[in-house]
């Protein structure tokens, strides 16, 4: 899964999305670039309410990753 970060996302945002995962026993890897932030989150992401990720101050958008049959 892959949660992208609004432009204006602050850090009070990031530690917030941070948090829920952590708080959900998921890990995740921060890509930092020039305009976006992308937060991958590593796990059983079939659990996590993507809407309720998507309400998280700062989340632009939530991007489930297809499994592989």
């Amino acid at each position: 899964m892959l949660v992208v970060m609004k432009k204006s996302a602050t850090e009070a945002d990031m530690r917030g999305v941070k948090q829920f995962l952590v708080e959900r026993d998921f890990d995740f890897h921060q890509s930092t670039g020039a305009n976006r932030t992308i937060i991958g989150v590593i796990g059983e992401t079939h659990t996590i309410d993507r809407e309720e990720l998507k309400k998280l101050p700062g989340v632009l958008e939530v991007f489930k990753i297809p499994e592989e049959e």
